[in-house]
């Protein structure tokens, strides 16, 4: 069996970024139950130097989205950048499901054997597909996931490994 570019890539991250909105919804009860302004949880940090949760949602859903939409040869769909509400960050991973799972999976078609580039730090940087892929955008975008589900589980939303994985 071998596995393309496109079920490498989207279903995971379609996948994760569903159970995001789980989680986001469970760190809701969360502060209702302990009477906490969400704001205190969307822009918590692990540390002082790191991104807050909401800028964590924010970059896994660019990953996930500008990495799919190159690997397809597509135009990336560009989002406003104001995610500083609860609603604001449920409305950003429902865009970026969306765009997931309207990537037509024959634009994934031969991607193996394709170069992509992509800005970063103000540089134009080319990579062969299968390593922006494997070595860029899964990484990135699971480095995002993750950091948002431990700041939550930091703050004491109670959530676990199923809510990662399994989702809802």
């Amino acid at each position: 069996m071998s596995l393309s570019m496109y079920d490498a890539a989207v279903p995971g991250m379609v996948r994760s970024l569903k159970n995001l909105d789980a989680i986001l919804d469970k760190a809701v009860a969360y502060a209702e139950r302990k009477k906490v302004n969400p704001a205190v949880l969307i822009g918590s940090r692990l540390a002082i130097d790191m991104l807050p949760f909401s800028t964590q949602i924010h970059r896994a859903t660019e990953t996930a989205r500008g990495g799919a939409a190159r690997l397809a040869q597509l135009d990336t769909p560009g989002f406003p950048d104001e995610d500083r509400t609860v609603a604001d960050l449920k409305d950003r991973l429902a865009k970026a499901i969306a765009f997931l799972e309207s990537v037509p999976t024959e634009n994934f078609t031969g991607a193996e054997d394709r170069t992509v580039t992509q800005k970063l730090a103000g540089n134009d940087m080319t990579f062969p597909a299968t390593q922006y892929l494997f070595g860029f955008v899964i990484p990135n975008f699971y480095f995002h996931v993750t950091c948002a589900y431990a700041i939550l589980r930091h703050n004491g939303v109670e959530i676990g490994k199923a809510d990662f994985i399994r989702g809802p």
